[in-house]
């Protein structure tokens, strides 16, 4: 550790690890709990009545609207991030996520006001997205700035881990309600719980992050008058362009991947197979606790051998993966999709294990919440705001999962360049940056 960075106990590193995967947990769950919602009921309750994919492809548009919100999100709050400090700002992004997603739990349904309820419920989407767009860099730069740079990854992944953790409940909520509840009872009302619950869950993580301290990292380069003293994106984009080319290509396969494993598989499993809401559910939820459990371990091992070598296990991986994915979940045997799932998420927490560390290696101290969010969430306009509904659109023209397969696969072959075209970061000194 560099004399410059001020030296924080383990006691401390936790608490900053533990308020950010609090928040992330939420903030994922309401932004998940969107995306199974609109896989499995909003086509029938927030559109015109059609054949059935065309409703749940109009669903994931509005699904792919809250992406296209992200960036910007990531710019503002980038900008306020590198000129003000990181904690601040992740609390506002929180409050706005838990806002959005408990008013999307009272929204009329298109039998009650019509065009107005698609108009709605897209608006509200665009918040939830600008919203996580700040949200992301915000979390890991706070965690990554803190503590033993020799163990960087290993804490840098559990915000990280907040993503399955908010799945995790989202589906579980969800799982339940569809279970216990017959089909006309949770397309009426059973739905909303979930977006109300939202509330519930904001008030713990506003409670957690409000304790939290300001990143050593930023209050040292403030000290030295060191933060970004004109438009952050700027100096990003003129300083730092291939490593936003990097960050973007190496979200490629590992977004995509995500979404096609733990969201597509819903429409995947009801629409082309047959079977019941509950069948993708719960293999999710199974796969969503091991993935928890895999992210801080695949951190973990990118300290000891570095970040490039583990994230490429995971773009082979899951390039390799999705066909055997689709074969098994083709089964309609509840273990083989449970093993799917679970093989496909594991493969992919090796991308997103080590990714929080690596993108922050990237970018220097007085732009890095900018560079990171805008590197990030870029990449999530034409990786995961658009995997759901290129997916659908191939299942419907091709009638085949294996359309979807070869897509991942492009995908992780674009993510392998990215990665394999840049040097090691892990020995990097942010403070140096």
């Amino acid at each position: 550790m560099t004399a410059t960075q001020p030296v924080r106990t383990r006691g401390s590193i936790v608490r900053i690890v533990g308020a950010s995967l609090v928040g992330t947990t939420v903030e994922w769950y309401d932004f998940f709990l969107y995306g199974v919602a609109a896989s499995v009921v909003f086509g029938d309750l927030f559109f015109p009545k059609g054949e059935q994919l065309t409703g749940t492809l109009l669903s994931f548009a509005t699904f792919a609207v809250g992406f296209f919100a992200r960036p910007i999100g990531g710019v503002v709050f980038g900008h306020f991030g590198d000129r003000l400090g990181r904690k601040n700002l992740l609390v506002l992004s929180l409050l706005m996520m838990g806002v959005a997603t408990f008013a999307i739990g009272l929204l009329p349904t298109y039998a009650q006001v019509g065009a107005l309820a698609p108009i709605l419920l897209t608006v509200l989407r665009l918040i939830q997205g600008f919203a996580l767009g700040g949200e992301w860099g915000g979390a890991v730069l706070i965690v990554s700035e803190h503590g033993d740079p020799a163990r960087r990854g290993f804490w840098a992944s559990w915000p990280q881990a907040g993503a399955p953790a908010g799945q995790l409940i989202a589906n579980g909520v969800l799982a339940g309600l569809a279970a216990f509840q017959p089909e006309s009872a949770f397309n009426a009302w059973g739905w909303r719980i979930p977006f109300l619950l939202s509330a519930v869950l904001v008030l713990v993580g506003l409670w957690v992050r409000l304790k939290i301290e300001e990143s050593p990292v930023f209050e040292a380069a403030r000290a030295r008058r060191e933060p970004a003293d004109r438009m952050p994106l700027i100096e990003v984009l003129t300083r730092y362009p291939r490593e936003v080319l990097t960050a973007m290509g190496a979200r490629m396969a590992e977004n995509v991947s995500y979404y096609i494993f733990t969201i597509v598989i819903a429409t995947y499993a009801k629409e082309h197979l047959g079977l019941g809401k509950s069948f993708a559910l719960n293999a999710v939820l199974i796969a969503a606790a091991i993935h928890f459990c895999a992210i801080p371990l695949w951190g973990a091992l990118s300290d000891r051998i570095g970040r490039k070598p583990v994230y490429l296990i995971g773009a082979v991986g899951v390039g390799v993966w999705a066909f055997v994915f689709i074969a098994l979940v083709d089964t309609k045997n509840f273990g083989l999709a449970t093993l799917a799932v679970t093989v496909g998420l594991v493969l992919h927490g090796a991308m997103y294990g080590p990714q929080a560390s690596f993108f922050t290696e990237l970018f220097g101290t007085r732009v890095r919440y900018s560079g990171v969010s805008v590197g990030y969430q870029l990449a999530s306009i034409i990786a995961g705001g658009l995997a759901p509904f290129i997916a659908v659109a191939l299942l419907k023209a091709y009638d085949s999962g294996y359309a979807i397969s070869v897509y991942v696969a492009v995908c992780a072959v674009i993510s392998i360049l990215a990665v394999t075209l840049y040097s090691e970061t892990r020995q990097r000194d942010l403070t140096a940056l």
